[in-house]
């Protein structure tokens, strides 16, 4: 007859019953860590824009995706230009770039005009950056909403 005796090893591997590796993942921790990286990102986001209030036009274009992070430039409704939160004269402009830039050519230079602001003021400061010798000047605009169902059924978009 084969019993087992109390303190003796049973089951395979010569392990206790009780005392079985635990084959679960605590999944907890990690959630509780992205929750709060994601609080984090949600509250400092908003603090990154620049601070200079411009109302950009509407595009129907799509974003383009690029690697390397941009410089912005904007220009208010007075046509005060404004490189990141502080004003530059426009004779300076390319002399501050380039700094930036660290002469690099190639840098990106988004343009953030406002959207009162004559045609003519905002070509000005392209031509200014460009004959500095910077080639990726683009202009910035707001994603237009996407069209309500009256304009969809013929309206023409007009309301009342």
């Amino acid at each position: 007859m084969a019993a087992t005796l109390p303190g003796r090893a049973n089951g395979r591997n010569g392990q206790r019953g009780r005392y079985r590796p635990l084959a679960e993942i605590n999944v907890t921790p990690l959630v509780d860590v992205m929750l709060v990286l994601l609080i984090i990102f949600m509250v400092t986001a908003p603090l990154m824009t620049s601070g200079v209030t411009v109302d950009l036009p509407k595009a129907d274009a799509a974003p383009l995706n690029q690697d390397s992070t941009p410089i912005t430039l904007s220009i208010d409704a007075a046509g005060d230009i404004y490189l990141q939160d502080t004003q530059i004269p426009l004779d300076g402009l390319v002399a501050k770039l380039k700094a930036i830039a660290q002469n690099n050519p190639d840098r990106r230079i988004f343009v953030r005009g406002d959207r009162r602001l004559p045609y003519g003021r905002i070509m000005e400061v392209m031509a200014t950056i460009t004959q500095g010798g910077f080639t990726k000047v683009a202009l910035l605009a707001e994603q237009a909403p996407p069209p309500s169902e009256t304009d969809q059924n013929g309206s023409g978009g007009k309301k009342g």
